[in-house]
């Protein structure tokens, strides 16, 4: 993407037409993201086809409050966020289960915009804290989430990709109108 390109793009919700290029970002991102961090084998067996049917099915019927935003341009959808309520239900708490990028996307500001977008559309909704967990070893994640004034946990064990074990770092915002102003 051509510093032009990233100027030109829209986000906008994403629906069940989507799906196909939704799961295409997700496994590319993975592939690209991911490769020495998760098992190459794992990464391999990725399959598109399969994450189409579970896109087109969450964004069929989504829950309350959840969200999948998706960056696009002339060429395409490059990009996207989903989010909601945080796993745990905590009240005012919701996560960001998601946010990926192509990697010729990435550092032109379209991450940062999908994730302010995304902060501002849970914190109308009541949120008001915010959270997103990633690998303990993705350090340009880590950066990015650092940059834009997330908090890191300690890192802790999570069951991985074939039954081993990864370590992830949460990364919050105690007021989700920092991140969404």
């Amino acid at each position: 993407m051509t510093q032009s390109e990233s100027l030109s793009y829209l986000v906008l919700p994403a629906g069940p037409v989507d799906a196909e290029a939704l799961a295409h970002v997700h496994v590319t991102a993975w592939r690209e993201t991911y490769q020495g961090l998760l098992p190459d084998a794992f990464l391999a067996r990725m399959s598109e086809e399969s994450h189409t049917r579970r896109f087109r099915h969450e964004l069929t019927r989504p829950r309350k409050h959840e969200l999948t935003l998706a960056a696009m341009n002339r060429f395409g959808l490059f990009g996207y966020v989903a989010g909601g309520p945080s796993r745990s239900y905590a009240e005012g708490e919701a996560e960001i289960a998601t946010l990926y990028l192509l990697r010729a996307a990435q550092g032109h500001g379209v991450g940062r915009r999908l994730l302010t977008d995304a902060a501002r559309v849970l914190a109308a909704q009541g949120a008001r804290t915010l959270m997103i967990s990633v690998l303990a070893d993705n350090a340009h994640a880590r950066g990015f989430y650092e940059h834009l004034g997330g908090r890191a946990d300690p890192p802790r064990r999570e069951p991985g990709p074939g039954g081993s074990a990864i370590m992830e770092v949460t990364y919050r915002w105690t007021d989700i109108g920092i991140l969404a102003a």
